[in-house]
């Protein structure tokens, strides 16, 4: 099979797509104006920034979190797209000065975590479960992608291939490498990503891995907890109704015997596009099929009428079939902003509108509803119904991440730089192009004001 032609469609490069007016138009200049400043303040205000200077010591206020990381990645990545149509040099020159100080941060080895550079050196590796370094490896390799694309500059690409390099160096199915896989999967799309911009057909290769592995017997999360001197077993405070184990980092068994969408709904969503994307570049049938398969049943059975997914806080994830409350739903913005994505890859490789319907479905609703009409505020959460401001949320047994009016910042921060990459890089899901030479096509997947420059054979 001619590899060319695995993916059926190619998205319009964001840098050929212009939104200048209209709806989105207002949305993308209040996202460029207004929120990528404060959040870039944000960063700097509560130490993830400077944090990348590794010199926090124990004692000290601003603990660098074990995803501190991935916030800087995603402010860059949203800072990239922008660049991309609207040069700025202010800008330009506030993340070239962040990524001078992650390019120092980086170990000889190629390493890089702001965690256990400084909080538990000498641990990395050893937690992929819940400690999220793949995670943040992931949205760091997507911010470096972003950056080279709208700039040329190299610096940060350079680093995350180094990076992507020792990752690979130490997971994999050969002989003295960890079988491993992430507990919060995103490295599996990123590396994709990356395998695109550079060519190494060692990042798809490593991505492909990690998704084969997940779920396989004998678990690799329960060796793992061994290796801590923890109990594989122990309940957490997620469980709250029986279960598969490990069904909340959805790898409760192989991915393509999955039929039904479980456990964290980020999770979920970003391993479900990576998916995709590896489907896409090997021509792998079954892995397609699978993502079917669990699209049917989160767009039928498990997503919101908003295109919110996850309805429950505990764990913010998936239940069962129907079970989609309006006063306790979760439909975290992050899990909207991810189903977004895997219907991009969907449609791109099936060319069918079903896909396109869902993704503006949750951009309009699910996505938005993330941010503010003056961009200055947040939701995490997205409940359908709520009685403020005398609404006790937390009564309710419901994570602390919702109040009835949306937030400045949080301290998982994952939502505000997300919402801001998305709407950043909005162009690059109007329109795709069929890459067949017997039938060249354009298809316009969301109605939006705007132009783009493009070629038909």
């Amino acid at each position: 099979m001619n590899k060319k032609l695995l993916k059926k469609l190619n998205p319009i490069p964001i840098k050929n797509v212009k939104i200048k007016e209209g709806f989105w138009g207002a949305k993308q200049d209040i996202n460029r104006s207004v929120t990528l400043p404060i959040e870039y303040k944000q960063l700097k205000d509560t130490g993830r920034i400077d944090a990348w200077k590794l010199n926090w010591r124990p004692g000290q206020p601003n603990k660098p979190h074990q995803f501190w990381d991935s916030d800087v990645a995603k402010w860059i990545e949203a800072a990239a797209y922008s660049l991309a149509v609207n040069p700025d040099g202010e800008l330009e020159k506030r993340v070239d000065e962040v990524v001078d100080m992650i390019a120092n941060a980086q170990h000889d080895d190629g390493y890089l975590n702001i965690y256990y550079s400084v909080v538990e050196p000498g641990k990395r590796w050893t937690n992929l479960r819940d400690m999220h370094e793949l995670y943040c490896a992931g949205h760091m390799i997507e911010a470096a992608a972003a950056y080279y694309e709208a700039t040329g500059k190299k610096k940060l690409l350079d680093v995350m291939c180094r990076y992507a390099d020792h990752i690979d160096t130490v997971f994999g199915p050969e002989e003295g490498k960890k079988k491993g896989y992430p507990g919060h999967p995103e490295i599996e799309l990123a590396l994709v990503k990356l395998y695109r911009v550079t060519g190494e057909e060692r990042y798809l290769k490593l991505s492909k891995y990690f998704i084969d592995e997940r779920g396989r017997d004998p678990k690799y999360f329960d060796a793992e907890a061994k290796g801590r001197g923890e109990e594989p077993g122990k309940k957490y405070w997620w469980d709250d109704w029986e279960i598969e184990r490990y069904a909340y980092y959805q790898a409760h068994r192989p991915v393509r015997e999955q039929d039904t969408a479980e456990g964290h709904a980020v999770r979920a969503m970003y391993l479900f596009s990576g998916m995709a994307d590896v489907a896409a570049e090997t021509g792998d049938d079954t892995l397609m099929e699978a993502c079917k398969k669990l699209w049917k049943n989160v767009v039928e059975k498990r997503m919101y009428i908003t295109g919110g997914v996850g309805s429950n806080p505990n764990g913010e994830r998936f239940t069962f079939d129907y079970d989609l409350p309006n006063e306790t739903a979760y439909a975290e913005t992050c899990a909207a902003i991810g189903l977004v994505f895997w219907a991009q890859r969907m449609l791109n490789q099936e060319g069918d509108s079903v896909y396109a319907d869902i993704m503006e479905k949750a951009l309009y609703n699910g996505v938005l509803s993330g941010v503010s009409l003056d961009g200055t505020k947040f939701f995490y959460a997205n409940p359908l119904q709520v009685y403020p401001p005398a609404y006790k949320y937390n009564t309710l047994g419901v994570g602390k991440n919702f109040t009835p009016t949306r937030q400045e910042w949080f301290g998982c921060a994952c939502c505000p730089p997300n919402v801001a990459r998305i709407i950043s890089s909005l162009g690059q899901y109007i329109y795709s192009q069929s890459q067949d030479q017997m039938q060249n096509e354009l298809y316009v997947n969301l109605y939006i004001q705007s132009t783009a420059d493009f070629q038909i054979k």
